[in-house]
């Protein structure tokens, strides 16, 4: 299993070493390359006419003077970009009796939800196209809003095609759950809310769509995690051959699953690129990010425990009701988080009943679906938060509660109630460790003294489980086209240098450092000579790209077989030239070497130079290969689980109800670390967006379906001063599934910051009558449980 074990001494080793990106520096200088900053010729702007209302029968559209204004080259309907695009429908078949209305780029008679985009205008420039928008009349009927999820479970269906508003239903059950509760010595039950927010990401969404009509093919410069999803959907649905759409992915900035679907604007772009035959740009502003991004986390949450005398859980018991506005997202759908959420409860602990209820509910909002950490947060927050709930009721520390309950290190593998299969996970070693790095018996010493001055310092911790490295299971299995493999193409250049093609994308999370390192360690060369590209369709292999933090599982296994595959070819061409055979050889730095002593005998630079320009010195027959192909699909297990502890150290107001956030601590086990500094970054940044959740962000509607905080003047995002220091440790339980043995990183800080903050409120409050079960725990809201307001 431990391959890699010691790998870090080795010459021209890699893997376990902190190194920085090789495109920080250009990065950090603004010379990144991004949509927003593209210009091409005879390039024409979009912008688009909204819904004012977030329910409406559209009655009439007036374009007449918007057309007419000077600079203006066309202004598009519902009806003219339906003509030509095949609408989606987001649903997965292994989702049974999944249901969602059909969706064209703009609408057909209705509108859903307040922002919605009703009419596209083209311009010489997006000033103009913004002023012809204020031109167009949309006279809109306004009908009633369905905006709370729970009222619109019982109200009469919104789309008639359906007889309700249920997207999608399921239910879990292992058996025994009455037998648990009746035969409990300890129930605890508690109803959570979980609090819509956005991704914000530093770059928003955009697209640059160029359709050429002389070859029919369309190239789309765009803002994207999945590059060859997109690809697939533009093929299929303007009826273009896929091998004339061209989706390129430059520089991202930040993505979080935003940028992982299909959204009303960019369809309506690359059609209106192909109706006028040339490029057209959209770059959202902020404003329209927050009314047409996707949201996340809408969810209404009632979980019980049972629990015996010894306080060892016995049963779980879930309903989790999953608000996801007015159509499930394409083609990744809007019931994956539900479905993780009843999938990830109670992971850590040894219990056997489980049941729960999911409920997919449609609604007159914007459209929820992944973000990052998908179901995680709820799943972890409900059962750490009911953990800590039954060890106040039974008098039991946190830590001692969870070490009765945990799942034993040395059971695996298993399979959870909820039928996930986990091949090995470290929790008692985590919480361990957790105790250990925050001082625990201190910090609880500290606080009772500080009690005693009227000080309310809280404590809390939550351990969690995180989804990495999905098989087909997760969409190939329901119908959708999204790869579960990754592609790699790795070429000796000429010059003695390494070339890198590869599916997974970068993003901002370092995907072509990793890559680069795997390449170097597993070749012997030096990182300075691996060039990484990623994002292309027309020159990276077809892979399934970075989501779901399968970029070094999955990726980076492709990466490091394809290198172990050049470097075979390589020896066996160097044994060629010095007569000498390939096993006896290795390559160190830029030399061939002899395996043994570590003597130089030639270097990359003139086998590569003998094998492109003097062939003809080499035996008859010989066919040089300094290229390589190489695509690699997860098998074994479904999903590479990844698991840890956090914890979290707050001080309470309670005249103000604000909260400060004193320290955050993560032990966390991803496998096969391959960039410490890279790894400790990502859950730092997890953490940061899991604590936004915990305490600031929230997307705010009225009763009308009106979004009432949709700018940055009123949406509230952590920043520096707001966050603590946050110290990580790791466990290392590397998968044997793959060479490498990696998991993944990605969502880890994000899964259990917010469980973690919600238990350390509550601890602190203990004693007050208060206890928070709604995210974000603002001050308002810890004031009106506290009783002050």
């Amino acid at each position: 299993m431990n391959a890699f074990a010691g790998s870090i001494d080795r010459p021209n080793s890699y893997i376990g070493r902190s190194v920085s990106r090789p495109n920080a520096k250009r990065l950090l200088e603004g010379r990144g390359r991004y949509v927003t900053d593209l210009v091409l010729p005879r390039m024409l702007h979009a912008a688009f006419v909204r819904s004012p209302y977030a329910h409406g029968k559209i009655v009439s559209v007036d374009i007449g003077q918007a057309k007419a204004l000077s600079g203006v080259r066309a202004v598009f309907t519902g009806e003219d970009l339906a003509s030509i695009c095949a609408p989606w429908t987001g649903t997965l078949e292994h989702f049974s009796n999944m249901k969602s209305p059909p969706q064209v780029p703009l609408p057909l008679g209705k509108v859903m939800w307040s922002g919605q985009p009703v009419v596209l205008i083209v311009a010489d420039s997006r000033a103009i196209a913004e002023d012809a928008a204020e031109l167009v009349i949309v006279d809109i009927e306004e009908l009633p809003a369905l905006a709370d999820p729970l009222e619109a479970m019982s109200a009469p269906a919104m789309s008639q095609q359906f007889e309700d508003n249920i997207c999608f239903a399921t239910k879990l059950d292992s058996g025994g759950v009455e037998e648990a509760f009746d035969a409990a010595e300890t129930t605890v039950e508690q109803s959570f809310i979980f609090g819509r927010h956005t991704a914000v990401t530093l770059e928003p969404r955009a697209i640059v769509a160029d359709y050429d009509p002389s070859e029919n093919r369309l190239t789309a410069h765009h803002a994207t995690q999945t590059p060859y999803q997109f690809q697939d959907v533009y093929s299929r649905h303007y009826g273009i051959p896929e091998a004339s759409v061209r989706v390129i992915a430059p520089d991202i900035g930040g993505s979080f699953g935003m940028k992982l679907h299909v959204y009303h604007e960019e369809m309506a772009v690359v059609g209106a690129s192909i109706l006028l035959g040339r490029p057209i740009k959209y770059v959202a502003d902020r404003m329209e990010s927050f009314v047409s991004d996707i949201h996340a986390r809408d969810h209404r949450v009632t979980g019980r425990l049972a629990l015996d005398r010894d306080g060892r859980i016995t049963a779980m018991d879930v309903d989790d009701v999953t608000a996801i506005g007015a159509f499930s997202s394409y083609p990744r759908t809007s019931a994956v988080e539900g479905n993780q959420v009843i999938r990830l409860m109670g992971a850590p602990y040894d219990f056997s009943s489980y049941r729960a209820n999911l409920s997919v509910v449609f609604q007159n909002k914007v459209q929820t679906s992944q973000y990052r950490a998908v179901g995680h947060p709820i799943a972890c927050a409900v059962t750490e938060c009911l953990v800590d709930a039954a060890a106040r009721q039974l008098s039991l520390d946190p830590f001692e509660i969870r070490e009765r309950n945990l799942i034993p290190d040395s059971s695996y593998p298993r399979t959870s109630p909820t039928g996930y299969q986990f091949e090995k996970l470290s929790h008692q070693v985590c919480l361990a460790r957790l105790k250990s790095i925050m001082n625990y018996d201190a910090l609880r010493a500290e606080q009772a003294g500080l009690r005693q001055k009227g000080i309310l310092r809280g404590i809390g911790i939550a351990l969690f489980v995180e989804i990495t490295n999905p098989s087909p299971a997760f969409y190939g299995v329901g119908g959708a086209r999204i790869s579960a493999q990754d592609g790699a193409i790795l070429k000796l250049t000429p010059s003695g240098e390494v070339h890198c093609s590869i599916s997974v994308t970068e993003q901002g999370q370092g995907t072509e450092t990793i890559i680069g390192q795997i390449v170097a360690d597993q070749l012997g060369i030096d990182r300075e000579k691996v060039r990484v590209m990623t994002g292309d369709t027309d020159t990276t292999p077809h892979g399934g790209a970075t989501w779901a933090c399968r970029g070094a599982g999955i990726g980076g296994e492709t990466a490091l077989q394809a290198a172990r595959k050049l470097k075979t070819n390589l020896l066996a061409i160097a044994g060629l030239i010095l007569q000498a055979q390939p096993g006896e050889l290795d390559i160190r730095g830029d030399w061939i070497v002899e395996a043994v002593t570590g003597r130089q005998r030639v270097s990359l630079a003139e086998v590569a130079r003998i094998a492109f320009f003097r062939s003809d010195t080499l035996p008859p027959e010989t066919q040089a290969q300094l290229s390589v192909v190489h695509h690699y699909a997860p098998q074994g297990y479904p999903f590479a689980f990844t698991n840890g502890a956090q914890g979290c150290l707050v001080e309470v107001d309670a005249e103000t109800g604000f909260v400060k956030i004193l320290k955050h601590w993560v032990v966390e086990d991803c496998g096969r670390i391959i960039n410490p500094l890279l790894v400790d970054e990502q859950v730092r940044g997890g953490v940061v967006q899991g604590l936004g959740a915990a305490f600031f962000e929230e997307c705010l509607y009225n009763e009308e379906g009106q979004l009432t905080n949709g700018s940055l003047a009123d949406y509230l995002v952590p920043m520096a001063c707001e966050m603590p220091d946050i110290e990580i440790s790791h466990v290392e339980t590397p998968t044997r599934d793959t060479e490498l043995g990696a998991k993944g990183c990605g969502e880890a800080g994000t899964a259990a910051a917010s469980a973690a903050a919600m238990n350390a409120v509550n601890d602190a409050l203990v004693g007050h009558g208060a206890v928070l079960t709604q995210i974000p725990m603002t001050p308002t809201r810890i004031l009106k449980a506290l009783g002050t307001i």
